[in-house]
């Protein structure tokens, strides 16, 4: 009689393994996330061989050397900042995002920069025909240096031609299509798609290959598969952005050689991806004049600060609930900051409905918002215009005062640069920095004298 093949259960959100299915998955309480599966044990003899003679030696933290050559630069300063200064050898990169924003697009030409650049470059795709690659290589100009392709779906195969060529730079594309002979799953499922990975991972540290892995994101926006994916990769990067808008935004929610607030900004034009060196001064295009519910906040991402304009709307409401809308802010916070205004200033919003947008299409979190959310709030609800040429930023408290943040220099720095000439911010900041010849400042402690100063 045949033996029974062994089957398991496990979660598509963390990968939790169970014997056997539950209807709530005990690590990341999920519904209904526990799919079965077979499970293959591997034999160590189809693991990746590639090891670095004298690697299993242990080392002292004196005798690792840290070269600056360790690093390649993509070609794209923006791309750089979010790596933290370049791609690292033997690194492994994961990039997610929406189908259709530029994931491939962007790879393509990280190849080609590294290619023109004299490094070795191999692209790997499971989606796209030869002929595909090429069609859309002709977009993004000419291709020159030792930048090959390869469509190919097994893994193992794919490792055979990466320990033959032995390359600089591997893009997988993607990792859902990816599959080996050994796991009798079907591609795309969590046991393929973690066994890849590590297999991809062993490649990476064995030969000092640095990958790129393309990941397909779920309706929720993460990166479809199970989320050790994420944990098992050095960096994790999110390409955001509406399809139908031309800018994109690159993040890094993970990075064990960098920050990971850094964001890299691109524009989307008919030959490729453009990198925006400055953001701020598309962010701030197109301002209405003497319009009310109008104000310039500037926010920190990593080291760079960027100035973008906060909208509010404020209307009377017809129905019995006022409504509440936030776009490119939390909305939970937004609810917050009315509070304080209601208590602490006695406007009365809760018979308006209130909509704040940030314009530009993107989304932040920063509590140095808090400040011109609630300025560009009464600036609605009073139909008086913010003066144009004003900055606000500040963390507001549940008290109503106005808290000091971050990089107040870095922040004058920036709207100094671009021609504003005044400056509302926390009173304690004012300690902390130097004045800025061109610029007032005027340092606020509450909400309240931040709104006579300002309306």
């Amino acid at each position: 009689m045949a033996k029974a093949k062994a089957t398991a259960f496990f979660c598509k959100e963390c990968g939790y393994e169970s014997s056997k299915w539950m209807g709530q998955c005990p690590a990341c309480k999920q519904w209904n996330t526990l799919v079965e599966e077979p499970v293959t044990k591997i034999s160590p003899s189809s693991r990746t061989t590639a090891r670095i003679k004298g690697q299993a030696r242990p080392a002292l933290l004196s005798e690792i050397s840290i070269e600056e050559q360790d690093r390649m630069s993509t070609g794209f300063e923006e791309l750089d900042r979010v790596l933290g200064s370049g791609v690292v050898a033997g690194s492994l990169v994961l990039v997610g995002g929406d189908p259709g924003i530029g994931k491939s697009t962007l790879l393509l030409q990280v190849c080609r920069n590294l290619a023109a650049a004299g490094k070795q470059v191999l692209y790997i795709s499971g989606e796209e025909s030869l002929k595909q690659i090429k069609l859309r290589a002709g977009r993004i100009g000419q291709v020159t240096g030792d930048l090959r392709f390869l469509c190919e779906t097994s893994l193992d195969t794919v490792r055979e031609v990466i320990q033959e060529r032995k390359p600089d730079v591997v893009v997988i594309d993607s990792i859902q299509t990816m599959s080996m002979e050994d796991v009798s799953s079907a591609p795309g499922s969590v046991s393929q798609v973690r066994e890849c990975t590590n297999v991809l991972m062993q490649i990476a540290k064995g030969m000092g290959v640095a990958v790129f892995i393309v990941g397909h994101v779920t309706k929720e926006g993460v990166v479809a598969g199970p989320r050790v994916l994420e944990h098992m990769v050095d960096t994790v990067l999110y390409f955001e952005g509406e399809r139908t808008a031309s800018y994109r935004v690159l993040r890094g929610v993970k990075n064990r050689f960098g920050s990971t607030n850094e964001i890299g900004v691109f524009e989307m034009r008919e030959e490729g991806l453009c990198e925006v060196q400055n953001p701020s001064e598309f962010l701030l295009s197109g301002r209405p004049e003497d319009a009310s519910g109008a104000a310039v906040a500037c926010l920190m991402e990593g080291t760079r600060p960027i100035l973008l304009e906060v909208q509010a709307l404020v209307t009377q409401s017809n129905l019995g609930i006022a409504r509440r809308t936030a776009a490119g802010a939390d909305y939970n916070r937004v609810n917050l900051l009315m509070a304080v205004l209601e208590k602490r200033c006695r406007y009365d919003l809760g018979r308006y409905d209130a909509y704040v947008n940030v314009a530009g299409g993107l989304k932040m979190n920063e509590p140095a918002m808090d400040l011109a959310i609630v300025i560009a709030l009464v600036s609605s609800y009073k139909d008086k215009a913010v003066d144009p040429s004003v900055v606000i930023f500040g963390e507001v408290g549940l008290a109503g005062e106005v808290r000091a943040v971050s990089m107040a220099q870095q922040r004058i720095n920036e709207a100094k640069k671009l021609g504003f000439s005044a400056c509302v911010l926390p009173k304690l900041c004012l300690e902390r920095i130097k004045p800025v010849e061109g610029i007032r400042l005027i340092g606020v402690s509450n909400v309240r004298e931040a709104i006579s100063a300002l309306l």
